[in-house]
C-alpha cells in the first residue's frame, strides 16, 4: 500500500517536496515547463547531494517526495534514491513518461510506499508522438498497463493543449486500461508551453510554496516546479531548512507578481492530484 500522508504541520511548514534530479529527457514534448530534451543534464547535484537533502528533509519533517525531471528513470542514482527516501520513512512517487523502465527499477517501483504517475496525452499514435517529438504511445501505453498489473499504484494526468487533441478519448483509453486515477489539466504556458499569454505567475495555481517546495537539478529551491524564476536558496550551499524558511516571503512576492488566491484544488503531491499540476491555471 501507499503511505498515507498525515495533515500535521511540520515545523517547516513544507510536507511534500519535488526532487528535480535530472534536465535530461528522452523527449521534446512541446509543452514542457522544464524545458528537458535529449540534449539535458543530470545538473550539478551529486548522489552524496541528493541523499544529504534526503536526510535533511525527512528531519524537517517533509513526509513525501516526488522524484522529477527532465525523465527521472534516466538518472543513474533513481533507484538508490529511491530506496534511501523509503528507509526514511517517506512517501514515494516517481513522475515518468514511462517510455523505458528497467526491470531493477519495476522491482524498486514494486516496494511498498512507492507510486507512480505519468502523463497521457492521446488514444491516436501519431498525435501522441506529435506532441511528444517521439514515437511514444505504445510503450507508454504498454507500461502503464504494466504497472496496473503488477499492482503498483499509478496516477495518470492528460494534459489538454486544446484543438483536436484526443483528451476525452484519451481519459477513456486509461480508464479501460485499469488506470484508478486519471486526473485532467489545461497547457502552462511556462517554458516550451509558451503560447500567447506568455510566462508569468498568472500561470500558477496558486498553492506554490504553501506546504511544498521543490529542489532542481542545481540544488535551487523553488517554491514550486512551475515557480522557477522565484529561488528561495540552494542546498548545495544551504541547509534545506533554511531555503524552507524562505517560503512564505517567496508566496509574498508570487502573488504581488500576480499568483492568483488559491481556489478549490486538490493538495500538491501525492495525496493530492498533481501531475505535477493539479488544477487549471487562473489565467
Amino acid at each position: 500500500m501507499t503511505a498515507v500522508l498525515e495533515p500535521s504541520s511540520p515545523p517547516t511548514g513544507v510536507s511534500f517536496l519535488w526532487l528535480e534530479i535530472t534536465g535530461k529527457c528522452q523527449l521534446e514534448c512541446g509543452h514542457c515547463y522544464a524545458d528537458s530534451s535529449p540534449a539535458g543534464h543530470h545538473g550539478s547535484m551529486s548522489l552524496d547531494d541528493w541523499t544529504r537533502v534526503i536526510d535533511q528533509a525527512a528531519a524537517a519533517g517533509v513526509r513525501g517526495v516526488q522524484f522529477i525531471g527532465g525523465e527521472p528513470t534516466l538518472h543513474p542514482n533513481l533507484a538508490d534514491l529511491v530506496l534511501h527516501a523509503l528507509n526514511k520513512d517517506l512517501a514515494v512517487e516517481v513522475f515518468t513518461n514511462l517510455v523505458h523502465v528497467s526491470e531493477e527499477l519495476w522491482e524498486v517501483f514494486a516496494r511498498p510506499g512507492v507510486s507512480l504517475a505519468t502523463s497521457y496525452y492521446s488514444d491516436d499514435a501519431d498525435q501522441h508522438q506529435e506532441i511528444t517529438g517521439r514515437p511514444t504511445y505504445a510503450r507508454t501505453k504498454a507500461n502503464i498497463a504494466k504497472a496496473v498489473t503488477r499492482g503498483i499504484p499509478l496516477r495518470t494526468g492528460v494534459i489538454d493543449m486544446g484543438g483536436d487533441q484526443r483528451a476525452d478519448a484519451a481519459r477513456d483509453e486509461l480508464v479501460q486500461l485499469g488506470v484508478p486515477k486519471v486526473g485532467y489539466d489545461l497547457l502552462r504556458e511556462i517554458g516550451r508551453g509558451v503560447r500567447k499569454v506568455g510566462e508569468s505567475a498568472a500561470q500558477l495555481c496558486g498553492q506554490c510554496g504553501d506546504g511544498v517546495a521543490a529542489v532542481l537539478p542545481d540544488g535551487s529551491v523553488r517554491p514550486c516546479i512551475m515557480s522557477r524564476w522565484m529561488d528561495t536558496g540552494n542546498v548545495r550551499e544551504q541547509e534545506l531548512v533554511d531555503t524552507l524558511a524562505a517560503m512564505p516571503g517567496a508566496r509574498e512576492a508570487l502573488t504581488a507578481q500576480g499568483m492568483p488566491p488559491q481556489g478549490n484544488c486538490t493538495p500538491c503531491g501525492p495525496q493530492g492530484n498533481c501531475y505535477p499540476i493539479h488544477c487549471h491555471p487562473r489565467a
